[in-house]
């Protein structure tokens, strides 16, 4: 009796933006972000709205942003998630560019301060960027120490740190977990199992957490769709004629400067 050979489809990585809004935006998909974002924020949350499902395209000469994820959990907090993958050296001014716009379009002219949300972002970069020896960094607007000199006997016990509870972010820098010593399996690192292709850590992730068994059953079905995997490939070209074309741009201007210093 021949046995019958079966090819095993290789994997595409979650990384990819495309695929990364693919999985966890996709209609149907709520539960796998919900249990997510939960990890991330260590909160439990009852219900997430993707506020953008849809998956558009990049444009010519259009900043990169298309592929991000924005939703609304259940306490109002509105929330912007993206892959970042290629170190651009702006990580901080992106991230402060992305929370600026998601505070200014929530209000109209003439609205209430009081209906503000909070407003989170999120990004899970495939490269290190902050100083700090961690893989999971959460910034908040805080209150400097008091200076002495200006110091006045208000009788609190404990003072305010929290500068404004509207803004908050949340950097996962994945080559850091990459050398993370093993000890506590989080719900976090059972996520970071799948974004750094460990597939020990998927296998005992896929035991403890049904929502990360579900993700890995999307990733590979979506994986094995010739449709899906022929998209993944022109949104990767795209990208790499995209930053082709930067660096040519930026090198020719570069010559025509050194030539005019020759003159």
């Amino acid at each position: 009796m021949v046995k019958e050979k079966t090819n095993k489809v290789e994997r595409l990585p979650i990384t990819n933006d495309y695929i990364f809004k693919r999985v966890f935006a996709f209609e149907g998909n709520e539960s796998i972000l919900k249990d997510f974002l939960e990890a991330i924020l260590k909160k439990d949350i009852k219900e997430v709205e993707i506020k953008n499902p849809e998956i558009i395209p990049y444009e010519k000469d259009e900043k990169r942003g298309l592929l991000d994820i924005k939703a609304q959990i259940d306490d109002g907090t509105i929330l912007d998630i993206e892959m970042q993958m290629e170190d651009e050296k702006n990580t901080e001014e992106r991230g402060t560019e992305y929370l600026g716009k998601m505070i200014s379009e929530q209000l109209q002219e003439g609205e209430e301060y009081i209906k503000l949300k909070k407003s989170i972002v999120i990004f899970i970069t495939n490269y290190n960027f902050l100083k700090r020896n961690s893989y999971h960094s959460v910034g908040k607007v805080k209150f400097d120490e008091t200076l002495p000199e200006e110091y006045v006997n208000m009788g609190y016990k404990e003072e305010d740190e929290i500068a404004s509870k509207y803004i908050e972010f949340h950097y996962i820098e994945l080559p850091k977990y990459k050398k993370k010593e093993p000890s506590k399996f989080t719900k976090l690192d059972q996520w970071m199992c799948i974004f750094t292709q460990n597939e020990e850590g998927i296998i005992l992730a896929e035991k403890e957490n049904k929502e990360i068994k579900k993700a890995i059953r999307a990733l590979d079905f979506i994986s094995a769709d010739p449709k899906e995997r022929e998209r993944h490939n022109s949104i990767l070209m795209a990208e790499i004629n995209r930053r082709t074309s930067e660096h040519n741009f930026f090198e020719a201007g570069k010559e025509e400067r050194n030539s005019k210093g020759k003159i």
